[in-house]
């Protein structure tokens, strides 16, 4: 008898954390059978954030799926489900849970200090939503000399 295959969310805003996010993900299909979806909230600035954030919609975060993707693929052996969605990242991550039922969520996703502390972080609201989150550390990576 086959064991059902598990569906897993991977959230990224950022490729930053590819490698630490790499592992934890090669982690989890080594574990077992699982489909693996990779979300990326889209990237609004300046003014967009608060006018149009909706329809600032796709370059960075395609770009940082073309960033991601070998990556995780190499890690897992297989392909990914990509999804784009809201500006929002906890929105985007509450619709990926309303349009599918997922039994985890991997984030790697920039967070303050402070924010972490007063349990404002992304960390922290995902969590609330019900679904087993894995946080993956993100690290700025080091300003290069010009």
């Amino acid at each position: 008898m086959n064991s059902p295959e598990h569906e897993i969310l991977i959230v990224a805003d950022t490729d930053m954390a590819a490698g630490p996010l790499a592992a934890v993900v090669r982690e989890r299909a080594n574990a077992g059978r699982c489909h693996l979806t990779l979300l990326i909230p889209a990237v609004a600035h300046g003014l967009h954030r608060v006018v149009d954030p909706e329809d600032q919609c796709c370059a960075e975060a395609e770009q940082t799926i073309h960033r991601l993707r070998p990556r995780l693929e190499a890690a897992v052996g297989g392909p990914l489900r990509i999804l784009i969605g809201s500006h929002d990242p906890m929105a985007a991550i509450q619709d990926a849970l309303n349009a599918q039922e997922f039994e985890q969520v991997i984030l790697a996703t920039r967070s303050s200090r402070p924010a972490r502390w007063a349990r404002l972080d992304l960390t922290s609201k995902a969590k609330a939503l019900g679904v087993p989150v894995t946080a993956v550390r993100v690290t700025p990576k080091p300003l290069e000399a010009a």
